[in-house]
């Protein structure tokens, strides 16, 4: 790669970096900025001047902000740890043993991928429905136990591992489940990290189920209590952006704690 190159691929990367990163820092400025600075200025002033953080305390304290949070994290406890392992489950078997109909399977799990969301709602409420389960977590949850999505990825991570390694299994006397719990389930964790990611914030951002589905307040989680945010403060756009910001914490940190399985389990899942 020639020096002209490189720079006119550095100056890519940096715009298209500000492009995705822009937004997020002018919703922190905003949320930081104190009441005698502008936020909406020419040319933009980024540096708040000087920092506060009335406007997280304000967030915090108009809304049921900790009993909203608290919703979106039970929620996740509930939800993610099962649908990795009801992927998984699902996974292993359309990877690795052999029986008829296995590809007619894959195909219809997979088929199920390219329906837009807003298909699956009026069906699952009205399992939902007759399970007695609306208003309840139980109703958020189980719809999100299982995705085409975690399949797929999960089977190909399945797939990858070496014959060798499940002939070896065999050889000292593991069973199906054995070889599945013991063997093949901890070579596919960077792949698991990954899903885990996915499905954390997937789980995060819900909006539409838990409105379709939940009725009272206290029951909401933390992107139902956002829209409580942007009609209270509908005009402080201070106060609105700190809330935004502290319902994307959970999400930033979670994902830096598992980013150095992201890249590694993506290879190992879409590879060949």
């Amino acid at each position: 790669m020639s020096r002209n190159t490189k720079i006119l691929f550095y100056l890519l990367m940096s715009a298209i970096s500000v492009v995705f990163v822009g937004p997020f820092l002018i919703l922190l400025s905003t949320a930081v900025k104190p009441i005698s600075q502008p936020i909406f200025s020419f040319p933009p002033q980024l540096v708040p001047l000087p920092p506060v953080l009335d406007w997280f305390i304000e967030a915090w304290t108009q809304i049921s902000f900790p009993r909203y949070l608290w919703n979106s994290v039970l929620l996740e406890l509930l939800t993610v740890p099962a649908y990795l392992v009801i992927s998984a489950l699902a996974a292993y078997p359309l990877a690795r043993m052999r029986f008829r109909g296995r590809q007619v399977v894959f195909g219809l799990i997979v088929s199920t991928m390219f329906l837009p969301g807003e298909v699956m709602l009026v069906p699952r409420f009205l399992i939902v429905s007759q399970l007695g389960m609306v208003d309840t977590f139980a109703g958020v949850v189980l719809p999100g136990l299982m995705s085409a999505f975690g399949v797929f990825l999960l089977r190909q991570a399945f797939e990858q591992l070496p014959r060798e390694l499940f002939e070896a299994a065999r050889v000292d006397g593991c069973n199906q489940w054995q070889t599945f719990w013991r063997v093949a389930l901890p070579q596919v964790a960077p792949t698991m990290a990954t899903l885990a990611i996915f499905a954390f914030i997937n789980v995060w951002n819900n909006f539409i189920w838990p409105l379709v589905v939940l009725k009272t307040d206290s029951n909401y989680p933390l992107a139902l209590g956002l829209a409580y945010l942007a009609g209270i403060f509908g005009d402080d756009q201070r106060s609105l952006a700190a809330g935004t910001v502290m319902a994307l914490a959970p999400v930033l940190v979670f994902f830096i704690a598992m980013q150095r399985h992201f890249i590694e389990g993506m290879k190992g899942s879409v590879k060949g």
